[in-house]
């Protein structure tokens, strides 16, 4: 895709092309990469196919190696299924999402990483709920991961998607603002929209830490895609009630990478700090030689 430096180019360009900025990102994958169309669009339905397939693999009885993860997933399904819920069936599928892919994620199965591992439950788990709810198409959900798409690949130039470089905001954080602009995008919401979901997003989890016990990609980590699935609903829905981010979004991403260059690097994906230099996470810090 065309390396945008900001969303206000991203939106410029938008403007300019008179393209919605879903065909715009596709247009420039398929400049950068010298593809077509089509072939942008069956790799961006694979891509959608295989978040569908490690969701349906999803199996409660599975564990991690550690132990430490495993059978949430199934627990809040079961709770979903009792009618008994405080957050309504879309919300608590969307829970429930989250919590499947990153329990897959920890058991070694097939994930799609957006933007990363530690993060992959957070944009299928919203984008999965919205079709089982509200009916979107497939290629609906192709358009809104565009979307994703392009607003990931700002925060990426702009900031980081990497735990180890700028904490838990730039994995979890990251999905979330990738996933709010696409739920906007399936709501039928305008590019500003899109980019205000981005930066409230962003914004609802600045500063978060990243801090596995043991060094795995298991604890906190799978619980914090329900978070961030959280954070992205709650985001798109602001954007679509017309509410916006009073900081402009692309000094809310230079914000972001401020922040993590700012964190010690005990909080930077080395399991040194935080949760896992509590006493629990001291027991499954690995063994110095």
């Amino acid at each position: 895709m065309i390396e945008f430096s900001s969303i206000e180019q991203m939106l410029e360009d938008n403007r300019v092309s008179g393209l919605p900025i879903w065909e715009n990102m596709m247009r420039s994958d398929c400049e950068q990469q010298g593809i077509d169309e089509e072939t942008s669009l069956a790799k961006m339905n694979r891509l959608l196919d295989a978040m569908i397939s490690a969701d349906a693999s999803y199996r409660a009885e599975e564990r991690s190696a550690s132990g430490l993860v495993g059978g949430d997933g199934g627990k809040m399904m079961e709770y979903m299924n009792g009618g008994k819920t405080l957050c309504g069936d879309f919300i608590s599928d969307v829970m429930a999402g989250a919590l499947r892919m990153g329990e897959c994620n920890a058991c070694m199965k097939r994930i799609v990483a957006a933007p990363t591992a530690g993060a992959c439950g957070v944009l299928p788990a919203v984008l999965l709920a919205y079709q089982r709810h509200f009916g979107a198409e497939k290629e609906e959900l192709i358009r809104a991961l565009y979307v994703a798409a392009g607003f990931g690949m700002i925060i990426a130039n702009r900031a980081s998607i990497s735990g180890a470089e700028g904490g838990c905001q730039a994995e979890i954080g990251s999905a979330a603002a990738m996933a709010a602009p696409a739920l906007v995008q399936l709501m039928g919401g305008t590019p500003e929209q899109m980019a205000h979901a981005c930066a409230m997003a962003v914004k609802n989890l600045l500063g978060l830490v990243c801090d596995p016990v043991g060094g795995l990609v298991e604890v906190p980590c799978v619980k914090r895609n329900v978070i961030g699935s959280m954070d992205a609903v709650s985001a798109a829905q602001m954007a679509m009630a017309g509410i916006s981010s009073r900081v402009p979004p692309d000094q809310v991403i230079d914000a972001m990478r401020e922040v993590g260059e700012s964190l010690p690097h005990t909080l930077r994906e080395t399991g040194k700090g935080g949760l896992a230099a509590t006493p629990f996470g001291k027991k499954y810090q690995p063994k110095e030689d």
